[in-house]
């Protein structure tokens, strides 16, 4: 175990980064979503699920290259920072921040619900507020108590989510083709292109969040050689999952598109009552570990912005036993609380989302500003970098154009904030 430059411990290796990727992308989105694609383009749906992975494989891609630069915490924020200059870095840090508040908020209004079916005498308002802050705040103490203790409650949970899904996966594929009686005949609605382009923003949801764990760029053993590797082998292994758990729902599931739980309804069908529980049992734990890992890496965005000057110093300090960034914990955890205390998973899902693709746009412009370069600081190379980034960057632009007002006053508001702060700063 080694210690950073900036007081930290390097304690994550490649499958614990590996690990806090997967944690990171799946959430609660997975066990709704199915339902709500089935309704948009039917038996297309996993190869939706398909093209948005490669797609957002290839803005993976781009970051990987980015990233292999880096052994600092910081994540995109320093990386846009680093190309373009301290307002860009400012700009990426304030969308960057109000997607991982808004994200684990989304997943913290997901778990309340999924906890009242277990537990209905919670429905009420109070029970809900209490549910959050304890929910909330017993993962912010567990990575205030160190890094070690957060990753390894991270690999945990991944470990557990993964095995639920590929249970419901295997489980539902055998039954199919043991028991032909319950298989579905696919439908296939009219080809829409406004359809696909609802659907593959959906998906920019349900596959982001992988860029998060590069913020503890200081806390990984060799970031620059691991973090390439672990992002892109997390979003295959995601990618398949995602695509086999659509598969089988609207396989075996009749009029999919209709159902809350699709993914429950589905297991009741070829695992009866007891297998349905144990699916919803694991929205419950997905989203706890979604939870998990947001609350690991994301207060070091702060942590990061306060180490170079452009946020109060004191967001910078590493508890002197701990060896973690404190009171960005704790102002991140209270930040996540009054989003999901205050708005609810739709629109903390899109807000997520929105502002995720005008990020995913600055790296992929900032991969032909480092080759220019040629400082030879890369260590991850992609073949055709150019091809790459003109993908990527044409992908978010175009799904940038779909959102709504709302979210546009919102993402509209955080860049005039990001405005104000390097005003401040520059002074």
């Amino acid at each position: 175990m080694t210690q950073s430059s900036q007081g930290l411990v390097r304690t994550i290796g490649r499958w614990s980064l590996t690990a806090l990727m997967v944690n990171s992308i799946i959430g609660g989105s997975i066990f709704g979503l199915p339902s709500v694609l089935a309704v948009r383009i039917g038996a297309y749906s996993p190869f939706a699920y398909l093209g948005a992975g490669l797609c957002i494989l290839i803005i993976a891609a781009c970051i990987a290259e980015v990233s292999s630069r880096y052994e600092e915490t910081g994540g995109l924020y320093l990386y846009a920072r680093d190309a373009f200059g301290r307002f860009t870095g400012l700009l990426v840090a304030w969308l960057t921040w109000l997607t991982r508040i808004a994200a684990p908020a989304a997943g913290a209004n997901l778990f309340y619900t999924y906890l009242v079916l277990f537990f209905p005498p919670l429905g009420s308002r109070k029970a809900e507020l209490l549910v959050l802050a304890v929910l909330i705040g017993h993962h912010a103490l567990l990575n205030y108590l160190g890094v070690e203790t957060g990753k390894q409650v991270s690999n945990l949970f991944t470990a557990v989510k993964v095995g639920f899904l590929l249970f419901f996966v295997f489980a539902g594929v055998l039954a199919l083709v043991l028991r032909p009686e319950i298989r579905v005949p696919f439908s296939v609605p009219a080809f829409s292109a406004k359809n696909w382009f609802e659907s593959i923003l959906l998906l920019v949801y349900a596959y982001g969040g992988f860029e998060g764990a590069l913020f503890v760029g200081g806390e990984s053993s060799n970031p620059k050689r691991d973090t390439p590797i672990a992002l892109l082998r997390a979003l295959v292994v995601v990618c398949l999952i995602y695509t086999a758990a659509q598969f089988v729902t609207i396989a075996a599931l009749p009029d999919a598109g209709s159902s809350a739980r699709p993914l429950t309804d589905a297991a009741q069908r070829f695992l009866g009552p007891a297998g349905a529980a144990a699916i919803a049992l694991a929205a419950l734990v997905s989203t706890y570990g979604y939870l998990s890992a947001n609350l690991l890496h994301a207060p070091r965005v702060t942590f990061a912005l306060a180490e170079r000057g452009d946020f109060p110093a004191f967001l910078a300090a590493v508890h002197p036993k701990f060896r973690t960034p404190y009171f960005s914990i704790l102002l991140y955890a209270a930040l996540v609380f009054a989003f999901a205390a205050l708005g609810n998973f739709q629109w903390n899902a899109m807000l997520s989302a929105v502002s995720r693709l005008a990020i995913y746009g600055a790296m992929a412009l900032a991969v032909p500003v480092f080759r220019g370069r040629r400082d030879g600081k890369t260590q991850f190379l992609l073949p055709v970098p150019y091809l790459f980034s003109g993908f990527a960057l044409l992908f978010s632009i175009a799904l940038l154009t779909k959102m709504g007002r709302g979210e546009f006053y919102v993402v509209g508001a955080t860049c005039a904030i990001a405005l104000l702060n390097w005003l401040f700063v520059q002074r």
